[in-house]
């Protein structure tokens, strides 16, 4: 299921991303990559997308790039 799907507070884990390599790079990047456990922090229907990362950092999305990252 997309990641814009996920009630804040849930933790998941990333299973794919599907984008091109470029978006695909910059997520990597950030350490957005499949295997991946993630914390939605905030999922409203405006502003940003935030997720917390397991080493205690945040990172802000936006919804069209959230949505193209799939979780379980």
């Amino acid at each position: 299921m997309p990641l814009t799907l996920i009630q804040p507070g849930r933790s998941v884990r990333i299973v794919s991303v599907n984008a091109g390599s470029g978006l695909q790079g910059r997520l990597s990047a950030l350490g957005l990559v499949p295997g991946a456990e993630v914390t939605v922090l905030q999922n409203c229907l405006r502003g940003p997308f935030i997720l917390g990362l397991g080493c205690g950092g945040r990172i802000a999305l936006g919804r069209g790039v959230a949505n193209r990252i799939e979780v379980e």
